[in-house]
């Protein structure tokens, strides 16, 4: 691959071939393509929806603003500090080895198309790759070999997956992942909407101006209506008529109802869009008729965490393993390596976990001083489990000991007492 980019100018992915004019038969031959395992054809229509203002501006929410969320890491702490950058780095060695542009555009190919497809490439002066992400138009799978295959400038490449140079997205499933993407109802709405927007146009240039209706007396002769039409088509702005009995002039406008069945298919063709990116419609337009308003950031949070879990799966498994190698070797892979995931918990369920744990530091306290007279002891380690405290094992200090002690105490005294 080096060689076949060297000799390419750095490339191995050939010039994107793009269609400016889409039919609804071509989803069926899309669909026949990608059955035998070609993927031309259903790319070049997504590259073309993806020009839609409203295609753009969701599915911009749905993966750049997702690969911009925190990120929370698990595995061995000094790994987690290479790729952090910790205090020592302006810039993270993740952010560098996976720019967000191009993490956004692989997770999009994944949600439009059910599988994309990309390349880490070698950066003179450092150890770490960067991604690039690729055109899936030129990704083929054999199905005789069950192997997926990038038609590059130098001829068919086979794609492994992890090996350190390619990475592979396939969050629509292992086997036909095409069919799990949105491409079909993506492409027949972008299609409809487009074609709606421009017979609308055409009708706008055809009756925006009303035509010039004269007439004349029966009487008159050919100069004198010859006369009187060449005046009519002379008319322009601020003209004046000086007219006798039998002349006439007058505008033949449309009743401008005809551009509403225009209107109708490209609203309904935008609905159908949003629904299809952001799982309803409510977030973008707004909307009645929820008995809770949280519904609809629920809906949205669900498809961000989809997306975030596919993408991530993606990077644990091929990005960060190869790294782990280069950069602590093979040994430390098998130890645990590192992984990481976004936090797609939207900012309100942070506030009600902050105030469960408050609440349920209070329980613990109350129910232990409520339970010491009768001499049984509370299961605070089953209790943190059941709402999800995190703890960890610390031996007691003093005064959690002597509490104990006098909690203790206190049956025998009263027995003592009695």
């Amino acid at each position: 691959m080096d060689r076949i980019a060297e000799m390419n100018g750095g490339n191995v992915q050939p010039r994107s071939i793009t269609r400016t004019r889409w039919y609804i038969d071509d989803i069926e031959s899309a669909t026949l393509e990608c059955d035998q395992g070609r993927m031309k054809t259903a790319a070049q229509l997504m590259r073309a929806a993806s020009s839609d203002g409203v295609v753009m501006g969701l599915m911009s929410t749905r993966t750049a603003g997702l690969v911009r969320l925190p990120k929370r890491w698990r595995g061995d702490g000094e790994m987690i500090k290479a790729l952090t950058g910790g205090e020592y780095r302006a810039r993270a060695v993740f952010d560098e080895m996976c720019p967000a542009a191009e993490l956004a555009l692989l997770a999009a190919d994944g949600d439009k198309l059910g599988v994309g497809v990309g390349q880490m490439l070698t950066v003179e002066g450092r150890t770490h790759k960067r991604l690039c992400r690729l055109d899936p138009e030129f990704l083929v799978f054999n199905w005789a070999e069950n192997q997926w295959y990038y038609q590059s400038v130098g001829g068919m490449l086979a794609i492994t997956p992890g090996d350190g140079t390619w990475v592979l997205h396939i969050p629509g499933g292992t086997l036909a992942p095409w069919n799990s993407g949105l491409w079909r109802a993506l492409g027949r709405a972008y299609i409809r909407k487009d074609h709606a927007a421009l017979s609308k146009d055409l009708w706008e240039a055809k009756l925006a101006h009303p035509a010039r209706v004269a007439t004349m007396p029966l009487g008159a002769t050919d100069e004198q209506g010859q006369s009187w039409f060449q005046a009519v088509m002379a008319w322009g702005k601020n003209t004046v008529f000086g007219m006798r009995p039998g002349y006439d002039v007058k505008l033949l406008e449309s009743n401008g109802r005809g551009a509403d069945s225009f209107r109708e298919t490209i609203a309904e063709q935008n609905r159908e869009i949003m629904i299809l990116i952001a799982g309803q419609t409510v977030t973008t337009d707004g909307g009645t008729g929820f008995a809770n308003a949280d519904i609809h950031k629920s809906i949205r949070s669900d498809i961000i965490e989809t997306t975030g879990d596919a993408l991530a799966y993606t990077v644990n498994t091929q990005i960060l393993p190869a790294w782990v190698v280069t950069e602590f070797g093979e040994e430390a892979l098998t130890a645990g390596g590192v992984v990481m995931e976004w936090d797609v918990t939207p900012p309100k369920d942070r506030n009600s976990e902050a105030s469960s744990l408050v609440t349920t530091a209070a329980a613990v306290k109350t129910l232990t001083e409520a339970l010491a007279p009768h001499g049984v002891g509370l299961d605070v380690p089953a209790l943190c489990d059941r709402f999800a405290v995190p703890v960890t094992s610390l031996a007691p200090t003093a005064d959690v000991l002597a509490s104990v002690a006098t909690n203790a105490e206190k049956p025998a005294q009263e027995a003592a007492w009695n």
